[in-house]
């Protein structure tokens, strides 16, 4: 069925043209890194109040990487210690950073009443694949060692993400079944998950929309290394074998997404591999949605039915 935008995604949609906003692959990353966090100031909603938001370093074998903690007013604690959903950003593993993504990450905070951990993981092309992939597993396993200092039950750790950030939860979870620390769900929004763009929806020009399908290879090409890569389960997670043993995982898509049939596809092997998947598809609007609750109000619908899963999760 041909995809029909929601009207305010229409009239979102249709500004972007008029403003003649250059496409991010005729711009260097560091070009498009700008114009990706000026975008924000026009489509973040209001942040909610928090508790604290601090600034962290986590020690890495390349140095540091920067953190931010979020930790709301509310805080759904057993003993002590609070459930923490540890999120990687979006942004084709390219553009994307703290601030792009921290009124999401305090909105998830504030509605789900437990810690984020906001990862500013390493960007291509500076660092190719798989120095993301390395950066979100080690941050993961620095929170599930340091989880009582840090007021986290450890019992209830989450990865999560959007896009490129939800690609790279999908690895940390499949790297944690095998070698831990043990998992209690995995958030994937709109993730990115199978590099060989074979599906449908990576052809049809209604989900060319924002992230267009030539901008997914302008990602790829700054991401990966070559052809190999695109085969290997850490770049695209489909690639894995077998999916069982999985966390379970909340995965949400959009019907104007060219990742829609990847993320469609990804559920339903988890599904079959008997991992518990709650699923949630938003068929009118456009990828990169859920950061925009500013202009989308289905966004923010998003944030609060999250929400309701992960304290599902106790």
């Amino acid at each position: 069925m041909p995809v029909v935008l929601d009207p305010d995604a229409a009239a979102v949609y249709k500004a972007f043209q008029e403003a003649g906003r250059p496409a991010y692959e005729t711009l260097t990353a560091l070009e498009a890194r700008d114009y990706y966090r000026a975008a924000r100031v026009v489509s973040n909603p209001e942040p909610p109040a928090l508790e604290s938001s601090k600034p962290h370093a986590i020690p890495a074998p390349h140095g540091t990487i920067p953190a931010r903690i979020y930790t709301p007013n509310t805080l759904r604690k057993k003993d002590g210690l609070a459930p923490c959903l540890v999120f990687f950003h979006g942004g084709g593993w390219v553009i994307g950073d703290l601030d792009t993504h921290e009124v999401v990450c305090q909105k998830l905070a504030h509605e789900g009443e437990l810690i984020v951990i906001s990862i500013d993981y390493r960007l291509a092309p500076e660092h190719r694949f798989p120095a993301a992939v390395d950066d979100a597993v080690t941050a993961t396993r620095w929170v599930a060692a340091n989880a009582g200092d840090l007021g986290i039950d450890g019992e209830r750790l989450i990865v999560g993400g959007d896009s490129a950030g939800g690609n790279l939860a999908a690895v940390v979870a499949l790297t944690a079944r095998d070698g831990g620390p043990k998992l209690a769900a995995q958030l994937l929004i709109y993730p990115a998950t199978d590099f060989s763009r074979k599906h449908p929806s990576h052809r049809e020009p209604e989900t060319s929309i924002l992230l267009t399908h030539s901008v997914i290879r302008w990602f790829r090409d700054h991401y990966l290394n070559g052809a190999a890569d695109i085969h290997d389960w850490r770049a695209s997670p489909a690639r894995a074998q077998n999916l069982a043993g999985l966390p379970p995982a909340y995965v949400l898509t959009a019907g104007a997404d060219p990742l829609r049939d990847e993320g469609d596809e990804y559920a339903e092997r988890l599904r079959q591999a008997g991992v518990p998947v709650t699923y949630k598809h938003f068929p009118g609007q456009f990828h990169g949605f859920f950061t925009m609750g500013r202009l989308f109000n289905q966004a923010n619908i998003a944030v609060t039915e999250i929400s309701a899963w992960l304290k599902t999760l106790g």
